[in-house]
This record gives C-alpha cells, sequence and structure tokens, in this order.
C-alpha cells in the first residue's frame, strides 16, 4: 500500500528539486502539508502532491497559450 504522506525529501525527489525548493512550497502554503510529531516534521499528503503537480501544468498550459511562451523549453540540435 502506498503511503499516504511524504516526507519533504520524497518531495524534492518526485519533483527533481532542492531541499530550500520543497521547503518554500509548503512554507509559502502553494504546496499544503503538515507538521507531526515532537520534531514537527513536515508532511505531504500524496493527493496534495498531485493535485500540486496538476496545477502546475494548468499554469504551464495557460501561460503558453496566453503568450506563447515556451520559456525554458528543451531545443533540438
Amino acid at each position: 500500500m502506498p503511503s499516504r504522506f511524504l516526507t519533504l525529501a520524497d518531495v524534492t525527489e518526485v519533483l527533481n528539486i532542492s531541499a530550500p525548493q520543497a521547503y518554500a512550497l509548503v512554507r509559502s502554503g502553494e504546496l499544503p502539508a503538515i507538521q507531526i510529531g515532537g520534531r514537527l516534521q513536515w508532511r505531504v499528503e500524496s493527493t496534495e502532491l498531485e493535485k500540486y503537480i496538476q496545477r502546475m501544468y494548468e499554469q504551464t498550459r495557460a501561460r503558453i497559450s496566453s503568450d506563447g511562451s515556451t520559456a525554458d523549453a528543451p531545443t533540438s540540435d
């Protein structure tokens, strides 16, 4: 059974981002999370991570369709 909650380390792996970037997403509220345990460690519900990913896809599609921007688009060599 997949784990319901992910650590920030799990989030960094899934999104291929740095630990400070994952922490910033959580602290800003852009990626909903909870703090648990005596050391108040962050946990992200796997469904919230999937919702975040879908929101990023939607924002990217909207940005591309509104201004034709493909910033950071891979180039073919």
